[in-house]
């Protein structure tokens, strides 16, 4: 099943990145007389209500929503990395501090929090990715912190800082090698959830503003037209489902191997 995931994610970013180079289609072109064609050898996914072609509006969204599912995981998970080892090996009033913080954040859900903030800028591809970071540290926050304490009591640890070895090498030498794995399975989960996000957030008209497409917009489009034009939004959701599914069973095998190792 790894290889499987590992081989469809690839495939998809392969796809979205490189295809629109040879499937030259536009993803805006207008034609009166092609409105909601099923697919067919011409349109291999069909046309929208407005006669522009679905397959090339998928990868121009996929696009979109794989930069903002990437970016705003990368940035997240490195500010709860960074957040994560502190509290964990400075403890004490920064400990508490972060901690509170961070249940401050978790007290209200993700979803309604970033309802809140979207609601109060205009959305754009830069605005989605910062505000989703932003509601997504927490997590990986709490998942190294809670690491860091018991990698913080190892003997060897302990007669480092007797040694008064720096503490910034401590940090990236022996902590950053011990929470790759943690670090990994909070990203891959990461990418997933932000672009589950922005499709929610697209979907209600929240997310990217016109030109720009995602997977989510393009999923919102189609709800209108379903019940005589099924594949407008089959083939968005066919999408983001597949990204999800191969991004979370390589997070869950991540997590198995993590798992054995501390059994280990």
């Amino acid at each position: 099943m790894l290889k499987f995931s590992f081989s469809l994610l690839l495939l998809i970013v392969f796809g979205v990145f490189v295809v629109p180079f040879i499937y030259t289609t536009s993803p805006f072109q207008l034609d009166p007389t092609k409105i909601l064609l099923a697919p067919n050898l011409e349109h291999i996914m069909g046309t929208d209500r407005l006669g522009r072609d679905i397959f090339a509006r998928i990868l121009n969204g996929g696009q979109t929503s794989l930069i903002i599912g990437f970016l705003s995981a990368t940035i997240a998970s490195l500010i709860g990395l960074i957040i994560g080892i502190s509290a964990g090996y400075f403890r004490g009033n920064y400990d508490k501090a972060i901690t509170i913080l961070i249940d401050l954040f978790l007290t209200f859900p993700t979803f309604f929090l970033l309802l809140a903030l979207v609601s109060y800028m205009e959305a754009s591809i830069s605005i989605l990715i910062i505000v989703l970071f932003i509601t997504g540290w927490m997590t990986t926050a709490r998942m190294i912190r809670s690491e860091s304490f018991a990698i913080s009591n190892k003997p060897y640890i302990k007669i480092l800082a007797l040694a008064n070895v720096s503490k910034r090498k401590i940090i990236f030498k022996y902590f950053a090698p011990l929470l790759a794995p943690i670090f990994l399975i909070s990203f891959t989960f990461g990418v997933g959830g932000a672009i589950l996000s922005e499709s929610g957030l697209s979907f209600l008209g929240l997310g990217v503003n016109p030109p720009q497409i995602s997977w989510g917009s393009l999923l919102s489009e189609g709800k209108e037209v379903i019940e005589i034009a099924w594949w407008v939004s089959f083939f968005p959701g066919l999408f983001i489902f597949l990204i999800t599914f191969s991004l979370m069973q390589i997070a869950d095998y991540l997590q198995q191997k993590a798992n054995s190792k501390e059994l280990n």
